[in-house]
Protein backbone atom coordinates (compact mmCIF):
# COMPACT_ATOMS: atom_id res chain seq x y z
CA UNK A 1 0.00 0.00 0.00
CA UNK A 2 1.41 3.37 -1.05
CA UNK A 3 0.20 5.78 1.62
CA UNK A 4 1.61 8.88 3.23
CA UNK A 5 1.30 12.60 3.83
CA UNK A 6 2.56 15.97 2.69
CA UNK A 7 5.73 16.47 4.70
CA UNK A 8 7.40 19.70 5.79
CA UNK A 9 10.88 20.51 4.45
CA UNK A 10 11.71 22.80 7.40
CA UNK A 11 15.43 22.30 8.01
CA UNK A 12 16.07 20.93 4.51
CA UNK A 13 14.41 18.79 1.85
CA UNK A 14 15.86 15.65 3.44
CA UNK A 15 13.83 16.33 6.58
CA UNK A 16 10.70 15.41 4.64
CA UNK A 17 12.10 11.89 4.27
CA UNK A 18 12.87 11.66 7.99
CA UNK A 19 9.40 12.88 8.93
CA UNK A 20 7.70 10.55 6.48
CA UNK A 21 9.72 7.58 7.69
CA UNK A 22 8.79 8.40 11.29
CA UNK A 23 5.13 7.94 10.30
CA UNK A 24 5.84 4.71 8.39
CA UNK A 25 4.91 6.38 5.11
CA UNK A 26 5.48 4.52 1.85
CA UNK A 27 4.71 7.66 -0.20
CA UNK A 28 5.07 11.36 0.57
CA UNK A 29 4.59 14.76 -1.00
CA UNK A 30 6.74 17.83 -0.41
CA UNK A 31 7.58 21.30 -1.64
CA UNK A 32 11.10 21.44 -3.07
CA UNK A 33 11.40 25.04 -1.81
CA UNK A 34 9.37 27.75 -0.07
CA UNK A 35 5.94 27.57 -1.72
CA UNK A 36 5.45 31.33 -1.43
CA UNK A 37 8.57 32.27 -3.37
CA UNK A 38 9.17 32.29 -7.11
CA UNK A 39 12.63 30.79 -6.90
CA UNK A 40 14.35 28.85 -4.18
CA UNK A 41 17.93 28.58 -3.07
CA UNK A 42 19.82 26.22 -5.36
CA UNK A 43 20.13 22.66 -4.08
CA UNK A 44 23.75 21.75 -3.40
CA UNK A 45 25.34 18.35 -3.89
CA UNK A 46 25.34 17.63 -0.16
CA UNK A 47 21.58 18.25 0.15
CA UNK A 48 20.83 16.15 -2.91
CA UNK A 49 23.04 13.30 -1.72
CA UNK A 50 21.51 13.33 1.76
CA UNK A 51 17.98 13.27 0.30
CA UNK A 52 18.71 10.34 -2.01
CA UNK A 53 20.58 8.38 0.67
CA UNK A 54 17.78 8.79 3.22
CA UNK A 55 15.20 7.82 0.65
CA UNK A 56 17.06 4.62 -0.23
CA UNK A 57 17.26 3.72 3.44
CA UNK A 58 13.54 4.22 4.00
CA UNK A 59 10.39 2.41 2.93
CA UNK A 60 9.25 5.46 0.97
CA UNK A 61 9.01 4.33 -2.64
CA UNK A 62 6.97 7.19 -4.15
CA UNK A 63 7.67 10.90 -3.73
CA UNK A 64 5.70 13.73 -5.28
CA UNK A 65 6.61 17.39 -5.34
CA UNK A 66 3.95 20.10 -5.24
CA UNK A 67 4.33 23.33 -7.16
CA UNK A 68 4.46 26.84 -5.74
CA UNK A 69 1.27 28.64 -4.77
CA UNK A 70 2.33 31.55 -6.99
CA UNK A 71 2.33 29.71 -10.32
CA UNK A 72 -0.65 30.52 -12.56
CA UNK A 73 -0.47 29.21 -16.12
CA UNK A 74 -4.11 30.22 -16.76
CA UNK A 75 -3.54 33.92 -16.19
CA UNK A 76 -4.42 36.49 -18.82
CA UNK A 77 -1.22 38.37 -17.98
CA UNK A 78 1.60 37.38 -20.37
CA UNK A 79 4.17 38.55 -17.82
CA UNK A 80 2.71 36.36 -15.07
CA UNK A 81 2.51 33.36 -17.40
CA UNK A 82 6.16 33.75 -18.42
CA UNK A 83 7.16 34.02 -14.76
CA UNK A 84 5.05 30.95 -13.97
CA UNK A 85 6.58 28.95 -16.84
CA UNK A 86 10.10 29.73 -15.66
CA UNK A 87 9.15 28.89 -12.06
CA UNK A 88 7.65 25.51 -12.97
CA UNK A 89 10.67 24.59 -15.10
CA UNK A 90 12.89 25.52 -12.15
CA UNK A 91 10.84 23.28 -9.86
CA UNK A 92 10.98 20.43 -12.37
CA UNK A 93 14.76 20.81 -12.43
CA UNK A 94 14.77 20.46 -8.64
CA UNK A 95 12.66 17.32 -9.03
CA UNK A 96 15.12 15.95 -11.58
CA UNK A 97 18.03 16.49 -9.21
CA UNK A 98 16.15 14.79 -6.36
CA UNK A 99 14.91 11.91 -8.56
CA UNK A 100 11.26 12.89 -8.02
CA UNK A 101 9.15 11.60 -10.90
CA UNK A 102 6.10 13.89 -10.68
CA UNK A 103 5.21 17.39 -9.60
CA UNK A 104 1.58 18.01 -8.67
CA UNK A 105 0.40 21.27 -10.22
CA UNK A 106 -2.51 23.58 -9.51
CA UNK A 107 -3.97 24.58 -12.85
CA UNK A 108 -4.38 28.20 -11.85
CA UNK A 109 -7.20 30.73 -12.16
CA UNK A 110 -8.36 32.60 -15.25
CA UNK A 111 -9.02 35.76 -13.20
CA UNK A 112 -11.86 36.98 -15.38
CA UNK A 113 -10.77 36.16 -18.93
CA UNK A 114 -13.02 33.07 -18.97
CA UNK A 115 -12.45 29.33 -18.70
CA UNK A 116 -11.88 28.80 -22.41
CA UNK A 117 -9.04 31.33 -22.63
CA UNK A 118 -7.66 30.14 -19.30
CA UNK A 119 -7.48 26.55 -20.54
CA UNK A 120 -5.83 27.66 -23.78
CA UNK A 121 -3.21 29.54 -21.76
CA UNK A 122 -2.53 26.42 -19.68
CA UNK A 123 -2.15 24.28 -22.81
CA UNK A 124 0.18 26.76 -24.50
CA UNK A 125 2.25 27.10 -21.32
CA UNK A 126 2.51 23.33 -20.84
CA UNK A 127 3.63 22.91 -24.45
CA UNK A 128 6.48 25.33 -23.77
CA UNK A 129 7.38 23.68 -20.46
CA UNK A 130 7.35 20.15 -21.87
CA UNK A 131 9.44 21.30 -24.82
CA UNK A 132 12.03 22.95 -22.56
CA UNK A 133 12.21 19.83 -20.38
CA UNK A 134 12.17 17.27 -23.18
CA UNK A 135 13.83 14.05 -22.08
CA UNK A 136 13.59 14.84 -18.37
CA UNK A 137 12.25 11.99 -16.18
CA UNK A 138 9.78 14.36 -14.53
CA UNK A 139 6.06 14.47 -15.27
CA UNK A 140 3.28 16.86 -14.27
CA UNK A 141 0.17 15.75 -12.37
CA UNK A 142 -2.73 18.16 -12.92
CA UNK A 143 -4.63 18.50 -9.65
CA UNK A 144 -8.42 18.58 -9.55
CA UNK A 145 -9.73 21.74 -7.89
CA UNK A 146 -12.75 22.70 -5.81
CA UNK A 147 -13.72 25.43 -8.26
CA UNK A 148 -13.11 28.24 -5.81
CA UNK A 149 -13.05 31.67 -7.42
CA UNK A 150 -12.07 31.42 -11.08
CA UNK A 151 -9.87 28.34 -10.73
CA UNK A 152 -9.62 25.85 -13.59
CA UNK A 153 -9.82 22.09 -13.04
CA UNK A 154 -13.06 21.61 -11.12
CA UNK A 155 -14.57 19.64 -14.01
CA UNK A 156 -13.11 16.44 -15.40
CA UNK A 157 -13.69 17.93 -18.85
CA UNK A 158 -11.11 20.65 -18.08
CA UNK A 159 -8.48 18.00 -17.41
CA UNK A 160 -9.42 16.00 -20.49
CA UNK A 161 -9.24 19.01 -22.76
CA UNK A 162 -5.84 20.06 -21.44
CA UNK A 163 -4.41 16.56 -21.77
CA UNK A 164 -5.81 16.09 -25.27
CA UNK A 165 -4.65 19.52 -26.49
CA UNK A 166 -1.10 19.29 -25.15
CA UNK A 167 1.14 18.11 -28.00
CA UNK A 168 3.44 15.72 -26.12
CA UNK A 169 1.18 14.59 -23.29
CA UNK A 170 2.88 11.35 -22.22
CA UNK A 171 4.23 13.09 -19.10
CA UNK A 172 0.87 14.59 -18.15
CA UNK A 173 -1.08 12.77 -15.43
CA UNK A 174 -3.76 13.67 -12.89
CA UNK A 175 -3.89 14.03 -9.12
CA UNK A 176 -7.45 13.42 -7.91
CA UNK A 177 -8.26 15.20 -4.64
CA UNK A 178 -11.27 13.74 -2.80
CA UNK A 179 -12.08 17.00 -1.00
CA UNK A 180 -11.81 19.07 -4.15
CA UNK A 181 -14.00 16.91 -6.37
CA UNK A 182 -16.71 16.72 -3.68
CA UNK A 183 -16.66 20.50 -3.21
CA UNK A 184 -16.82 20.81 -7.01
CA UNK A 185 -20.05 18.78 -7.10
CA UNK A 186 -18.93 15.18 -7.62
CA UNK A 187 -20.77 13.22 -4.92
CA UNK A 188 -18.59 10.36 -3.72
CA UNK A 189 -20.20 10.24 -0.27
CA UNK A 190 -22.31 7.16 -1.12
CA UNK A 191 -21.25 3.84 -2.60
CA UNK A 192 -23.36 4.45 -5.69
CA UNK A 193 -22.02 7.98 -6.04
CA UNK A 194 -18.43 6.82 -5.65
CA UNK A 195 -18.91 4.18 -8.35
CA UNK A 196 -20.55 6.71 -10.70
CA UNK A 197 -17.89 9.40 -10.23
CA UNK A 198 -15.03 6.97 -10.82
CA UNK A 199 -16.79 5.68 -13.91
CA UNK A 200 -17.18 9.26 -15.17
CA UNK A 201 -13.52 10.01 -14.49
CA UNK A 202 -12.53 6.90 -16.42
CA UNK A 203 -14.80 7.85 -19.33
CA UNK A 204 -13.71 11.48 -19.54
CA UNK A 205 -10.06 11.37 -18.45
CA UNK A 206 -9.06 7.72 -18.05
CA UNK A 207 -7.99 5.83 -14.93
CA UNK A 208 -4.63 5.22 -16.61
CA UNK A 209 -3.93 8.95 -16.21
CA UNK A 210 -4.04 8.79 -12.40
CA UNK A 211 -0.67 9.58 -10.82
CA UNK A 212 -1.91 9.85 -7.24
CA UNK A 213 -4.79 10.69 -4.91
CA UNK A 214 -4.95 13.49 -2.39
CA UNK A 215 -7.02 11.86 0.34
CA UNK A 216 -8.82 14.55 2.32
CA UNK A 217 -12.22 14.94 3.91
CA UNK A 218 -14.17 18.11 3.10
CA UNK A 219 -15.10 20.74 5.68
CA UNK A 220 -17.80 22.25 3.46
CA UNK A 221 -20.70 20.65 1.61
CA UNK A 222 -21.22 19.06 -1.78
CA UNK A 223 -20.87 21.61 -4.57
CA UNK A 224 -19.82 24.37 -2.16
CA UNK A 225 -16.84 25.24 -4.40
CA UNK A 226 -14.92 25.97 -1.18
CA UNK A 227 -11.51 24.34 -0.67
CA UNK A 228 -11.31 23.44 3.02
CA UNK A 229 -9.78 20.12 4.07
CA UNK A 230 -10.90 18.13 7.11
CA UNK A 231 -9.66 15.08 9.02
CA UNK A 232 -10.58 11.71 7.52
CA UNK A 233 -14.15 10.76 8.39
CA UNK A 234 -14.83 13.99 10.27
CA UNK A 235 -16.11 16.14 7.42
CA UNK A 236 -18.95 16.19 4.92
CA UNK A 237 -17.65 13.07 3.16
CA UNK A 238 -17.71 10.82 6.21
CA UNK A 239 -15.95 7.45 6.33
CA UNK A 240 -17.65 5.59 3.48
CA UNK A 241 -15.78 6.97 0.43
CA UNK A 242 -12.43 6.48 2.14
CA UNK A 243 -13.29 2.88 3.00
CA UNK A 244 -14.21 2.32 -0.63
CA UNK A 245 -11.07 4.01 -1.93
CA UNK A 246 -8.73 2.13 0.41
CA UNK A 247 -10.23 -1.18 -0.72
CA UNK A 248 -10.60 -0.42 -4.43
CA UNK A 249 -8.32 -2.93 -6.15
CA UNK A 250 -8.01 -0.67 -9.19
CA UNK A 251 -6.09 1.83 -7.08
CA UNK A 252 -4.04 -0.41 -4.80
CA UNK A 253 -0.84 0.70 -6.55
CA UNK A 254 -1.83 4.37 -6.90
CA UNK A 255 -0.15 6.49 -4.17
CA UNK A 256 -2.49 8.15 -1.67
CA UNK A 257 -1.34 11.32 0.09
CA UNK A 258 -3.18 13.07 2.93
CA UNK A 259 -3.25 16.87 3.19
CA UNK A 260 -5.42 16.98 6.28
CA UNK A 261 -5.08 19.73 8.95
CA UNK A 262 -1.62 19.77 10.52
CA UNK A 263 -0.24 20.24 14.01
CA UNK A 264 3.33 20.78 15.19
CA UNK A 265 4.11 17.25 16.36
CA UNK A 266 2.50 15.34 13.46
CA UNK A 267 -0.12 13.73 15.73
CA UNK A 268 -2.86 14.66 13.26
CA UNK A 269 -1.02 13.01 10.37
CA UNK A 270 -0.37 9.93 12.50
CA UNK A 271 -4.06 9.68 13.41
CA UNK A 272 -5.35 10.20 9.86
CA UNK A 273 -2.92 7.67 8.43
CA UNK A 274 -3.88 5.17 11.14
CA UNK A 275 -7.55 5.60 10.23
CA UNK A 276 -6.85 4.90 6.56
CA UNK A 277 -4.61 1.93 7.31
CA UNK A 278 -7.29 0.45 9.54
CA UNK A 279 -9.85 0.88 6.77
CA UNK A 280 -7.58 -0.99 4.36
CA UNK A 281 -6.84 -3.75 6.86
CA UNK A 282 -10.54 -4.21 7.65
CA UNK A 283 -11.12 -4.85 3.92
CA UNK A 284 -14.35 -2.95 4.51
CA UNK A 285 -17.45 -4.44 6.10
CA UNK A 286 -19.23 -7.36 4.50
CA UNK A 287 -22.42 -5.40 3.84
CA UNK A 288 -20.63 -3.36 1.16
CA UNK A 289 -18.57 -6.09 -0.52
CA UNK A 290 -21.09 -6.33 -3.34
CA UNK A 291 -20.47 -2.66 -4.12
CA UNK A 292 -16.70 -3.15 -4.28
CA UNK A 293 -17.08 -6.15 -6.56
CA UNK A 294 -19.01 -4.07 -9.11
CA UNK A 295 -16.46 -1.23 -9.31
Amino acid sequence: MLLGAHMSIAGGVDKAIERGAALSCTAIQLFTKNANQWRGKALNDEEIGRFITLRKGSKISKIFAHDSYLINLASGSPALRVKSIHALIDEMERCRLLSISYIVMHLGAHLGIGEDKGIKNIVNSLNIILGKTDGWPVGIALETTAGQGTSIGYRFEHLSRIINDVKENERIKVCLDTCHIFAAGYDISTAEGYAHVMKEFDRIVGLDRLACFHVNDCKKGLGSRIDRHEHIGMGALGQLPFRLLMNDKRFENVPKIIETPKDKDMKNDRRNLAVLRRMAEDNYDSSQQHILKTL
